[in-house]
């Protein structure tokens, strides 16, 4: 018979859980995965703020690279890239484009320092260039009745005017506009007195720094292109336009 009193006990132990099985690896993929977005992302950033003629130098030589072939290095390959994409992008820079940064740029400044005076201006383009518009205003003109010697209000936004365009790359006309009412003055009209006005402001902007030799064309239109066609006799209509007329520019 058997002797049943010696039983052999065996216990059998079991592992709880999932960290011996994955361990910590996770931890240092998703680590790598972000530090990588981060450089992506940074990597999108600086390439925005690169100007367009280095962004495409840098895409040309990627476009072209090849590691079996030995060639100039990346800055002495792009630097005739560069000077390519350059005049081919300045070249092919439309007026519009400048007249548009000139006009958001204008505003701006309206803003910052004739805010008190902005009702006596008016800033809109026109084909290859910026018109400037000073107006009167019920009861605030910006020449006294019968005059062509700007008011103090007048001046301090041709100055700021002056200040802002004398550096543009473009040519300018100086154009001084009356309302309908008849001048009275004896033999003068309202041809002269806008011609008369709009050479005083000429003067002004000359005074300010810019150059007589960017002026293009002075000249009066009386009460001929009213800017208030339903009303000869608005206001509005009294004003001086100072278009920039932007050229293309040429390399030399």
């Amino acid at each position: 018979m058997a002797d049943k009193s010696k039983t052999t006990i065996i216990v059998k132990k079991i592992k709880k859980g999932h960290e011996a099985h994955h361990g910590g690896s996770w931890k240092v993929a998703y680590a790598d995965f972000t530090t990588a977005m981060m450089a992506f992302f940074l990597l999108l950033w600086l390439l925005s703020m690169l100007d367009p003629v280095k962004r495409a130098a840098i895409a040309d030589y990627f476009r072209y690279f090849n590691l079996l072939e030995s060639g100039q290095s990346f800055m002495q390959q792009s630097s005739a890239i560069q000077q390519e994409v350059k005049t081919s992008v300045q070249e092919s820079t439309p007026s519009e484009t400048r007249a548009k940064r000139f006009e958001e740029q204008f505003k701006k400044t309206i803003e910052e320092k004739l805010k008190e005076l902005k009702d006596h201006i008016m800033i809109d383009t026109v084909e290859g260039g910026v018109r400037i518009q000073i107006v009167d205003l019920e009861g605030e003109p910006m020449f006294p009745l019968s005059s062509a010697e700007p008011t103090e209000k007048a001046r301090e936004i041709l100055k700021v005017v002056a200040e802002n365009i004398k550096d543009e790359p473009a040519r300018v006309a100086v154009e001084g506009h009356t309302d309908a009412v008849p001048f009275r003055g004896g033999k003068t009209t309202n041809w002269e007195l806008s011609t008369a006005r709009a050479s005083s402001a000429r003067r002004e902007i000359e005074k300010y720094g810019v150059a007589p030799e960017k002026i293009a064309r002075v000249v009066g239109y009386a009460d001929t292109l009213p800017l208030i066609k339903d009303d000869p006799k608005d206001p509005r209509n009294r004003r001086i336009s100072i278009i920039l007329m932007f050229e293309k520019e040429k390399q030399g």
